[in-house]
């Protein structure tokens, strides 16, 4: 069973400890552990929740602001390979909190690895653009956005 609740502190190293593999690169590129970037994601949040599957906490999304006065929030999301395995689950639940990040924000924006295919396509079904890649840090990294 599936459940979205709001995100909790308490949910942050569980999910750290079996991060994707694609997800734990990422965050090393900008500068942190897994459990840090969950954290850094959840106190910077004006909203996050966590992805609950069978009880445990398998995935945290949010967005961080950006630039309140434009508009612009970060949005983001680290998973496990237990949550990517949901992948019709996850653009349902993408649909429905996108639409609640952009209550928020009218632009949401990020970078991906250029390797993380499985949630490039995710992105883009949820109407995301996803740009060309650029190096970052020494790895290709690609934009992604959505405008409200």
């Amino acid at each position: 069973m599936i459940e979205v609740v709001p995100a909790k502190p308490q949910h942050v190293a569980t999910i750290a400890r079996r991060l994707r593999e694609i997800d734990v690169l990422e965050c090393e590129m900008m500068g942190h552990t897994p459990k840090g970037a969950l954290r850094t994601g959840l106190l910077g949040s004006t909203i996050a929740w966590t992805v609950m599957i069978d009880g445990r906490p398998e995935a945290m999304m949010g967005a961080v602001p950006v630039n309140i006065m434009e508009g612009r929030g970060r949005a983001w999301l680290l998973m496990t390979d237990v949550a990517a395995k949901q992948s019709v689950s996850l653009v349902r639940l993408g649909e429905i909190y996108t639409r609640a990040m952009h209550r928020h924000y009218r632009m949401l924006e990020n970078w991906i690895h250029a390797d993380n295919n499985k949630t490039i396509r995710w992105l883009t079904r949820l109407g995301y653009a996803v740009g060309p890649v650029d190096v970052i840090r020494g790895h290709p990294m690609r934009p992604f956005v959505r405008q409200e």
